[in-house]
């Protein structure tokens, strides 16, 4: 029977990417060699990188003066290479979430940092609103989509200073004006990739201001110059990014994306705020993620949670609890979810609603 897979991350991929993945294990583009052995520096990974790269300004209409990067390290390597690359005295940061307070953390160590907004205060969850940015700041740093209590920036911020966004769980699933963003990153573990390769957008005339010595590593120019290469990369990770991309672009780029996403969006929160044993703890509907949907009992069904996961368990749907920091539920429904999924999910929430 078909498994219906929600987890956060490492999540749902492609079946396109599974299946030619795990050709290239076997047999990576006829060499007789496995994409595990390959040399990073032959030709034929080295067309990898390069069809990688393209597809990703391809898709995101990336502009001139933008590098693409394929680096290690995940989005917490993120956390403190931002700064030491861009924060000169002072950086703003949206602290939306867990992750955003982390990345806010890391930022501590190179200068002056303001939190410019915060959810804190509501336990994340929502997204403020008629912030005022200070314009005497190096730079500011948004978390587009908060994984853990499920709320999510949809719209491009016209800030008056250099812009910079953790997209690691909303990459690639709406359209996005790079032009706005003066560095975008994002771990692949949710909407590209296995875990291992983090992508990163980066305008190139915004480098080299910091005023500080750089370590080569963390340096993104290091980067730029040596193509991704400087070290060896994780090929295996890569190649099955270049996979799906090429899945998003034959089943209608990233428009298409947002449609379906908005499809599988609607489709779980209207049976969430219909269904009398669910309630979704994001209030606002302009803040819900579209990407992971969180909710919990209603007041009066707290003691039948364990009971509900049993229930989907047995039809075979997979990692919906919550956070350990928040319990309750969390259905992450990614670019490669299925909307067929999708519907077992609320057939199971109607069934347990007409059991109980």
């Amino acid at each position: 029977m078909k498994k219906h897979n929600f987890y956060a991350g490492p999540s749902i991929l492609p079946e396109y990417t599974i299946q030619k993945t795990a050709e290239a294990i076997l047999n990576f583009a006829g060499t007789s060699l496995s994409v595990l052995e390959i040399s990073h520096r032959s030709k034929e990974f080295i067309a990898v990188m390069n069809q990688a790269i393209s597809l990703v300004k391809e898709l995101l209409e990336v502009p001139e003066g933008y590098e693409v990067l394929f680096l290690q390290g995940g989005a917490s390597t993120q956390f403190y290479m931002v700064p030491f690359n861009l924060l000169k005295t002072k950086a703003g940061y949206y602290n939306t979430g867990v992750w955003a307070s982390k990345a806010l953390k890391e930022a501590k160590f190179f200068g002056e940092v303001v939190e410019v907004a915060s959810s804190k205060d509501k336990n994340y969850n929502y997204i403020p609103k008629n912030v005022v940015i200070p314009s005497d700041i190096d730079y500011l740093h948004i978390t587009t989509n908060n994984t853990i209590f499920g709320t999510q920036i949809y719209k491009d911020i016209d800030a008056p200073v250099p812009l910079v966004a953790d997209m690691s769980s909303d990459i690639f699933s709406r359209p996005i004006d790079v032009s706005k963003y003066d560095l975008i990153y994002a771990g692949a573990q949710k909407n590209l990739a296995p875990a291992g390769v983090t992508l990163v957008i980066v305008k190139k005339d915004a480098l080299g201001k910091a005023g500080r010595p750089i370590p080569t590593m963390i340096n993104y120019l290091t980067h730029i110059e040596g193509e991704s290469m400087f070290n060896t990369p994780p090929c295996l990770p890569v190649f099955s990014a270049l996979q799906t991309l090429t899945w998003l672009k034959d089943n209608g780029g990233i428009k298409a994306m947002e449609i379906k996403n908005l499809a599988k969006a609607k489709l779980l929160y209207d049976e969430i705020d219909r269904n009398k044993m669910f309630v979704c703890p994001v209030p606002d509907p302009e803040d819900r993620s579209r990407m992971n949907v969180t909710f919990v009992m209603a007041p009066g069904y707290e003691e039948l949670e364990k009971p509900f996961l049993a229930k989907a368990k047995e039809l075979n749907i997979l990692g919906i609890e919550g956070h350990r920091s928040v319990g309750g539920f969390r259905a992450s429904i990614y670019n490669a979810m299925p909307i067929e999924s999708v519907a077992v999910l609320v057939a199971a929430m109607k069934e347990f609603e007409s059991q109980n």
